[in-house]
Order: structure tokens, then C-alpha cells, then sequence
């Protein structure tokens, strides 16, 4: 209830208590009202004095310095309310003052209750193996330092054998199966190299029904002894039960149903738009196509869409999505302005490496630069055609619309003896790099077998070979995961990938350094 200050011993008391509830937190979430929008601030940024036996309280929030004077307060212990006017009481307002708890104490509680679910998963796993025990039930390693991981990590022990059990326990994203598969392989590897204790025979894998089914198609992937050794499972949290999964054979893989494939758009003659836009810079501007129209990109960075609508052509110009404008001749010069920009910044001289336009989209940089000749990376390839952000699949589901399953080949090009070859890039470490090439040679494969691509022509009329696809992994000599040969050593050795090391300056002209196949077994 709101305590009214009608005393000048009222208002001495409300200070002083009011400015221990603040001193107590270091950043309290501030509103003037319920329907004004919350601003931060920290606990040097406000102020509750009396004077003249009234009591002021006085911030610093997004719309400036705020002086209110306060008539009745309450602290509820989740809240602090104060009833406050300001303007000879003109305006009158409920502030709303909320402590923010410290990142301490969040990762605390997330931690608990992720371990929490990991142990309800552990109680769970124990009943599918009548007479198993848990050994040990934990957490994966954070993103960063210090924060609980996202997955179940425990140990049961069954007649002097061990299981590794692993679980998400945190919300699925949409793209979740590679980075929970790489980390599962991972745990298991360094599992089975210990040498204390018996040794741990399987991997159990449980996923919500999901995540099943992309699980098992990558699972069909992997080695076979590897596959011998995983197990896979269907959680449902709300009925409590844990069901096991018929592992997938890979002939089943290219039986399934494929989503309708839709070829990419045709070579066609350019818009006169992106005709102009082109002669600004040759060198530097490539042109990707969409069905109804174009993207006009600056070494790789999306600065221009041209899109066809009710037969009429339509420009747009600007880097960000959301300051994208019309663009006609009463603005041309913007357009002029900001290719000079783009010029200046967007170098592989360019001065200032932290600028925006330089590190912006750096993969889209690398890419631009391979579409333009191919053959930089592998002599054997195709200069033309070659599909950039290849799709084999297309979602109708708008709120999943990069989802892993419609995520695009970055490059899908054909070498000179018609073997298909899926390029991957990165630029930055990334541990799903293996198994995000892996699925899209799957997708890819899919659809040579079903002879879509041929059909629609994808390579003109040249020869595509019968015979799977090959896999370049690519990135920078020292932006290969530090996981990357133990992953890729784990898919199967009739799946052919190869490592690409770039020189670390790629920017200024792409050099391979090395060139290797990981997953080759000896017999």
C-alpha cells in the first residue's frame, strides 16, 4: 500500500529508506508510468533526498535529467513505487522502479534449473536400462566463460560398461542440429580416450521430435562403426517418457520425400537499373538474381535491390534494411556518394579495419570474390555457371525462413570431368563447419539421384557425372575450428571432403595455402 508523506518526519524516514532499497541493487529498469517504455539505469544515476520537507527524487533517464517531487511511496520487494508530480504538481505520474538482477545471479538460476532438467533426463535414461546407475550427471561448456551450457551431459554405468547420455535442456533454436550433434561427438571422443574406469561403449542422443528427424539424417552420414555406437532417442518432457528412435540407413536417405525443388532463376538479360548501378563500379559490383529482380552487392555487401512489380522496374538503395529508400533520379547522387564510401572502406587497403564496411558480411566478401573466378580455388572447376547461396529447398513457414533445413549452399559448382561440388565458407572459427557441409551434400546428392538438377538444366548442357558430390570446406589457414579434423574424421570415408587453407589476406587476392582430404581412411 502507498505510504502518503504528510510529515516532515515522514519524508526523513522515506529518504533514508528509500535510498537503502536503492544503494542495494547497482541497476534498476525505470519508468514514468505503465505505459511509458523502461530505461536503465544504474544506481549512481539517481538520487532521493529531502529538503524543505519534501522529498526529491531525481534521475538521469533516456528523455534527460528527471526532478520529481515524491508525496507517497512503497516498496513491495519486487518494485519500488513512487507517486510523483512535477511542473507545481502540473504533471502527475507513477514511477515504477525495478531492480535488474546482477548477471551473477541470472546465470545462477539458469544454471539450476538447467541442471535441474539434466538430472530429471539422467532419471529418465536410467529407466530405459533396467539395473543402470548414474555416475555423473553435468553441463556442457557455456558460449562463453562461466555461463551453463545447453546440453545434458551424463554417465551412467550398466555391468562395468558406460553410457554417455546427452540433451538439449535449453529452448531448441532452428538450426540447433549441427551444433548439438558436433558437441555430442566431441564429449563422446574425449569420453572414450580416458583411461580411468570402464570404457564408455555407446552415445545415447535425446532430442524433442523436432530435432529427430534431421538428427537421424546426419546420423546416416557418420562412419559406421561410429553409428554402432549411437543411439537415439525421442523425449516427450510432458508425458515423461523417453522412446527409441530406428536409426536411418543411408539408401533411406535418398528415398525419402524431397521438398519441390525450384530451380534457381534464369541468366536473363539486366535490369537497366542494375545496368547503371554496375557501371559505377565493374570491379568491384556483382549481381545476384532473385525471381523478381536483382541484389547489387559491393565486394560481396548488399547496397541495391532492383525488384520487378506490376511490370515496372523499382530501385532501392541503402546497407541496411531498414533505412532502404527509393531510389530515383532526384536522389542518384546518394547512390554515387555511397559507392565512393564503399570504395574507401570497403578495401582490401582501406585504412580503417574496424570500419562498419569492412567487417561487415566478410563470407559474402570471400564468396564475391570466388564468383568471379572460380578457378582460384580449384582449377578443375567450371568458371560458369555458378550458383551462389544454392537453395535445394524452400520453406513456406515465415517464421523459420532460414532454418536449417532451407539454409543455401554457399557455392555449388561443376568440375570439368562433371562432378558436382558443394563449397562451404567460412571466414571465422565455427565448429559446425564439417557437419553443416556434410547436410548440404546430402540435399544436393538427393537431388542428382532424382536427376532435378539435370533436368532443370542447372549447368546448361553440360555433363553432370553420376557419381556423388564432392565437398570443399573452406576458410582462412587459422580460421579452421580447432575440432575441425576430429569432426571431419568422423564422417563417412565414401563422403569426400576436402580442406581449403586461404592465405590470411585473402582480401587482397586468394591464395590456396593447402589443400587436403580429412576423412580418407586407410584400410
Amino acid at each position: 500500500m502507498i505510504e502518503r508523506l504528510t510529515k516532515p518526519a515522514e519524508v526523513e524516514e522515506a529518504a533514508r529508506r528509500i535510498a537503502e532499497t536503492l544503494a542495494a541493487h547497482a541497476e534498476w529498469l525505470y519508468a514514468e508510468g505503465a505505459s511509458r517504455r523502461a530505461s536503465s539505469l544504474r544506481r549512481s544515476e539517481c538520487d532521493v533526498r529531502a529538503a524543505q520537507g519534501r522529498l526529491i527524487f531525481s534521475c538521469w533517464s533516456d528523455e534527460g535529467a528527471r526532478v520529481w517531487r515524491v508525496k507517497g511511496w512503497e516498496w513491495t520487494g519486487e518494485k519500488l513505487l513512487l507517486e510523483a508530480t512535477r511542473a507545481a504538481g502540473a504533471e502527475s505520474v507513477l514511477l515504477e522502479l525495478i531492480p535488474r538482477a546482477a548477471a551473477s545471479a541470472v546465470v545462477e538460476i539458469v544454471s539450476a534449473s538447467r541442471r535441474l532438467r539434466a538430472e530429471q533426463l539422467a532419471r529418465l535414461a536410467c529407466a530405459q536400462l533396467p539395473g543402470a546407475r548414474v555416475e555423473r550427471v553435468g553441463l556442457s561448456s557455456g558460449a562463453r566463460r562461466g555461463q551453463p551450457g545447453r546440453y545434458a551431459r551424463i554417465m551412467l554405468t550398466h555391468r562395468n560398461r558406460r553410457i554417455a547420455v546427452t540433451g538439449l535442456i535449453a529452448a531448441a533454436a532452428h538450426d540447433e542440429t549441427e551444433a548439438f550433434l558436433s558437441s555430442a561427438l566431441l564429449w563422446f571422443t574425449r569420453a572414450r580416450q580416458q583411461r580411468r574406469g570402464p570404457l564408455v561403449e555407446q552415445l545415447w542422443l535425446v532430442v524433442h521430435q523436432e530435432l529427430a528427424q534431421p538428427v537421424a539424417r546426419q546420423l546416416a552420414l557418420l562412419r559406421d562403426d561410429l553409428c554402432r555406437a549411437l543411439k537415439l532417442f525421442s523425449i516427450d518432457e510432458q508425458q515423461k517418457t523417453m522412446t527409441p528412435l530406428r536409426s536411418l540407413d543411408r539408401a533411406e536417405l535418398w528415398d525419402e520425400s524431397l521438398p519441390r525443388f525450384r530451380p534457381p532463376a534464369l541468366e536473363s538479360d539486366l535490369s537497366d537499373w542494375a545496368k547503371r548501378l554496375l557501371a559505377l563500379a565493374p570491379e568491384a559490383v556483382d549481381v545476384v538474381r532473385a525471381r523478381h529482380g536483382e541484389t547489387l552487392r559491393f565486394h560481396g555487401l548488399a547496397f541495391a535491390r532492383v525488384r520487378r512489380l506490376l511490370n515496372q522496374e523499382r530501385a532501392w538503395l541503402g546497407i541496411d534494411g531498414a533505412r532502404r529508400r527509393l531510389l530515383d533520379a532526384s536522389n542518384w547522387h546518394e547512390c554515387v556518394e555511397l559507392l565512393e564510401q564503399l570504395r574507401q572502406h570497403r578495401d582490401a587497403l582501406a585504412a580503417d579495419h574496424r570500419h562498419a564496411f569492412y567487417k561487415a558480411a566478410p563470407e559474402a566478401w570471400l564468396e564475391s570474390m570466388l564468383r568471379r573466378d572460380i578457378t582460384q580455388l580449384d582449377p578443375g572447376l567450371r568458371i560458369a555457371p555458378l550458383h551462389a547461396q544454392f537453395r535445394a529447398a524452400r520453406t513456406n513457414n515465415p517464421a523459420t525462413p532460414n532454418s536449417a533445413a532451407t539454409r543455401p549452399v554457399d557455392l555449388l559448382a561443376l568440375r570439368h570431368d562433371g562432378r558436382l561440388v558443394v563449397i562451404e565458407l567460412k571466414v571465422a572459427e565455427d565448429r559446425e563447419h564439417v557437419l553443416q557441409g556434410t547436410d548440404y551434400y546430402r540435399r544436393v546428392e538427393a537431388h542428382r539421384r532424382r536427376g532435378h538438377l539435370a533436368h532443370a538444366k542447372l549447368f546448361g548442357d553440360a555433363h553432370i557425372a553420376d557419381s556423388p558430390p564432392l565437398v570443399y570446406l573452406v576458410a582462412p589457414l587459422l580460421r579452421f575450428h580447432r575440432a575441425f579434423n576430429q569432426l571431419a574424421l568422423s564422417i563417412a570415408p565414401d563422403i569426400e571432403l576436402y580442406r581449403f587453407d586461404l592465405n590470411e589476406d585473402w582480401r587482397a587476392g586468394i591464395r590456396v595455402v593447402r589443400r587436403a582430404r580429412v576423412n580418407y581412411q586407410t584400410p
